[in-house]
């Protein structure tokens, strides 16, 4: 009778480890967040409205992304671009395509920005291929004015991108974000002397760097979930207080009262 108590009890001790630790396993573990991975597809939306107030430049631009990890994406750029120009004595016209690729950096940690949430800078390699035309040009000297036109031609500029921005998710898959841009021209296509004053997807040919600001709505589609370990933040140890030294002269008192 004791054999089969004693084994009773084991038993019950032993079913009672085996639930605990499938408790221990059930519990979620706080240094590991789920983030999804994304393709976003998007358009720039600055374009069109800069056309509807002034139709000189007419810009049309879209983006596919692709998260490899929760820091890094790769992006694939493209658009249109058409721009006209006159005054008294001048009339320019270009136009032409331009694509851009490269990668952004998310520079949120994972916890914070759980696939819904973007800031951090990019690099981008820009390409255009463009069709300009001067179809009139004056100019007055002291014997009188020349009139004279030049012919349209194509040829191909090539530029790099930095951007710095934010994204956020408003609704379910849907974000809105901004991007602030500098672009520098590594090859302009032309001569420096005969340069062409915009170029499509860089702006202002006529600078040596070149600022934009876009801003973009973007439809996001989850492929994948990762599983990224937190970095545990360190734990600040209280100080502990020291305790107050005696006196040398104090603890000599106390060992002559003890002797005496």
């Amino acid at each position: 009778m004791k054999k089969i108590s004693a084994y009773i009890i084991s038993l019950l001790a032993l079913l009672n480890c085996l639930s605990a630790r499938g408790q221990e396993t059930e519990q979620p573990d706080d240094s590991i967040v789920v983030v999804p991975l994304k393709i976003r597809s998007g358009v720039e939306i600055t374009g069109p409205v800069i056309y509807f107030l002034d139709n000189s430049l007419l810009s049309l631009e879209g983006f596919v992304s692709t998260d490899i990890n929760e820091n890094i994406s790769v992006i694939l750029c493209g658009g249109y671009s058409d721009y006209n120009y006159s005054q008294y004595n001048y009339e320019f016209k270009i136009k032409g395509p331009f694509f851009e690729a490269g990668a952004d950096f998310n520079l949120l940690e994972p916890e914070v920005a759980l696939g819904k949430y973007w800031a951090g800078a990019g690099i981008h390699y820009g390409l255009t291929r463009f069709t300009s035309e001067t179809s009139f040009f004056k100019h007055d000297n002291y014997w009188g004015s020349v009139s004279s036109s030049l012919p349209s031609h194509s040829n191909w500029g090539h530029y790099l991108e930095i951007v710095g921005g934010f994204r956020a998710e408003l609704f379910r898959n849907i974000s809105i974000g901004w991007l602030v841009s500098i672009r520098k021209m590594i090859y302009a296509g032309t001569d420096k002397d005969i340069r062409p004053i915009y170029y499509p997807g860089y702006g202002t040919g006529g600078r040596t760097l070149s600022y934009g600001i876009n801003y973009y709505i973007s439809w996001n589609i989850p492929y994948r979930e990762i599983k990224v370990k937190i970095k545990p933040e360190p734990v600040e140890e209280p100080e502990e207080d020291e305790g107050e030294e005696l006196p040398e002269d104090s603890s000599n008192l106390g060992r002559q009262r003890i002797g005496r």
